[in-house]
């Protein structure tokens, strides 16, 4: 992939994508000693990042795909992005989720008029549906995050984060499938390769971690976790985002469930800011001292805020903030 990708996913994009919020956030600049900006993703009108890559992919397709209509799998954020894309182009959408999917992003699919397949117990289950409604019906496949033109819309991220933060030395990016990372990774090292790039994900069913550890793709069993954006396999056949990370990622961090309720309740109480728990690992990663120090600012990837609230409710009193 190249830089001019990105430059014209952008254009693409523009319609639907408006440049989102970068806010300095004073209680973690205070606790690092350095500045420490969260690139407010969640206000996206899906609540999350993946509009972007949605958006590139499904506008950059012919008439003929269009008048075929989309399919997709997904952990929720994905499959809201293809729904709210669709809906707005007149395409015809189903969204393939597994069990696991929270009921907060299923009700946000219905609203969006997407028709939903519920499969398995995993993103890979809902993956096989998905390809199976390729062949049985002509869809087109909008891939969640193994595809150039997804990627390419994950990085317009980066020119923003670029002309805003001229002094920017360190990104923090939810790590799963990797098309976020990959394209954030794009951007800033094809612009300035000293940028450090930590990809964060949960200590459990992170396999993008594993796969690299491996040295190539493997596949694991999904568990529970509040970090349920970041769940679902890599693909084994996959053809771009495990190399992008491994070239662009300079360090890795896995985040426990308790870390991540209570970096979800601390950004409540200091911030008043609702992030579902992908997001939330990189806050976590900061409270507990996870980063190496180095001068220049620090962004933190607030990916999105789809979370049920009976969720929050649960957390607050499970991790009271002092």
């Amino acid at each position: 992939m190249e830089m001019k990708e990105v430059w014209e996913a952008r254009k693409r994009i523009a319609s639907f994508v408006k440049k989102t919020p970068l806010i300095e956030s004073p209680v973690l600049s205070e606790s690092l000693g350095r500045p420490v900006y969260l690139k407010l993703e969640n206000t996206h009108d899906i609540g999350a990042f993946k509009i972007r890559g949605a958006a590139n992919k499904i506008l950059s397709l012919s008439e003929e795909e269009r008048r075929r209509g989309v399919t997709t799998y997904s952990t929720g954020n994905h499959g809201m992005a293809v729904a709210f894309i669709a809906q707005k182009l007149g395409i015809e959408a189903v969204i393939c989720i597994s069990n696991r999917v929270p009921k907060a992003k299923v009700e946000s699919l219905k609203r969006l008029g997407a028709q939903i397949e519920v499969v398995g117990e995993s993103q890979d289950a809902a993956g096989v549906r998905c390809f199976e409604l390729e062949k049985e019906s002509g869809y087109t496949v909008i891939e969640p995050f193994d595809d150039p033109c997804v990627i390419a819309g994950q990085a317009t991220i980066g020119l923003e984060l670029l002309e805003d933060i001229p002094n920017l030395a360190d990104v923090l990016v939810p790590l799963s499938g990797g098309g976020l990372l990959s394209g954030i990774g794009l951007t800033l090292k094809t612009n300035s390769p000293e940028i450090r790039i930590t990809g964060v994900s949960m200590q459990g069913s992170a396999a993008m971690h594993a796969s690299l550890k491996a040295g190539k793709p493997m596949e694991m069993e999904e568990s529970e976790t509040l970090a349920d954006s970041l769940l679902g396999g890599i693909g084994l056949n996959n053809r771009y985002t495990f190399r992008m990370v491994g070239e662009f990622m300079d360090q890795m961090v896995l985040i426990s469930e308790d870390e991540i309720g209570y970096a979800m309740v601390y950004m409540m109480d200091k911030q008043r800011i609702i992030m579902e728990g992908a997001a939330a690992t990189g806050i976590a990663a900061i409270l507990g001292k996870r980063i190496p120090h180095q001068d220049g600012a620090l962004v933190v990837i607030i990916t999105g805020q789809n979370v049920d609230i009976s969720i929050l409710l649960q957390l607050m009193k499970n991790y009271p903030v002092e």
